[in-house]
């Protein structure tokens, strides 16, 4: 039995999607968060600061005794995977190469969406990955920055946010994709909004869910599995406090989080 938790972490609050999915899976595993709120977003940033970002948060959950570590945030998982991977002795999991995994299951026509960050879409991780898998997929990507920080303020609707969301989904309106990749942690909060705007029958991929499987199944190949009968705990540490926090960590959990603290890794 191996009670040490699972650490996850991301930019901001948004890899509370996943670790909410590995919970839910997983009940019986503690989970370690750390969102780097003071630093986010990691989209518009260098690789070179999101690598340096992504080691120091890895080194404070391995401090932490994290058995595993999840990086739920894209932009890190495209630039920074390898990296992590290398600078610590535990498995690290990303979210591209299981969410990459679903939408080559889910498409039935190879004609693939994928939505993300700057930094993610420019690094053409999910678009290399899936045709390195199946180079007869047609990719189609587009960078949706403004979704972010609409679903932060709680946006995730309105007249604004349909604006918005029709002016990035409009170059696949026209591609004939039938699946589409949600590459961030805060884009699963707009399916609704992504569903309406895009076509009914549309698959939509979060890596959340996949990436909790993946989890169960490392855990389980590699004997480090909780056999406790107790549920786990859920410990959130963040680098800067903020007004709204409760509010956005409470959205992305779908209940509530308590045990939160602010870390200074600056």
């Amino acid at each position: 039995m191996n009670t040490n938790p699972i650490g996850i972490f991301d930019s901001g609050l948004g890899g509370l999607t996943v670790a909410k999915a590995i919970q839910k899976l997983l009940p019986h595993e503690s989970v370690i968060y750390f969102g780097d709120t003071a630093r986010l977003p990691y989209g518009n940033k260098s690789p070179k600061i999101i690598k340096k970002y992504s080691l120091q948060i890895a080194d404070f959950l391995i401090s932490k005794g994290a058995k595993i570590i999840v990086i739920a945030c894209n932009t890190a998982s495209a630039l920074a995977l390898n990296e992590v991977q290398k600078h610590v002795r535990v498995p690290v999991v990303g979210v591209i190469d299981p969410g990459v995994k679903a939408a080559i299951h889910a498409t039935r026509n190879k004609h693939i969406g994928v939505i993300g960050t700057v930094a993610t879409i420019r690094s053409k991780e999910y678009e290399n990955r899936i045709k390195a898998t199946d180079h007869t997929m047609t990719v189609i990507s587009q960078p949706c920055p403004l979704f972010v920080p609409l679903v932060e303020e709680g946006w995730l609707d309105g007249s604004i946010t349909k604006a918005i969301a029709n002016i990035y989904l409009e170059p696949f309106k026209t591609e004939n994709i039938d699946t589409l990749v949600l590459g961030c942690t805060h884009y699963p909060l707009l399916k609704p909004l992504l569903i309406s705007q895009t076509n009914q029958k549309i698959v939509l991929v979060d890596s959340a869910e996949p990436v909790a499987e993946k989890i169960f199944g490392m855990l389980k190949t590699s004997k480090l599995q909780s056999n406790s009968h107790k549920n786990g705990t859920l410990s959130c540490y963040i680098s800067d406090f903020f007004s709204q926090f409760k509010t956005i960590a409470e959205r992305f959990l779908e209940g509530p989080i308590a045990d939160v603290t602010t870390l200074d890794l600056l």
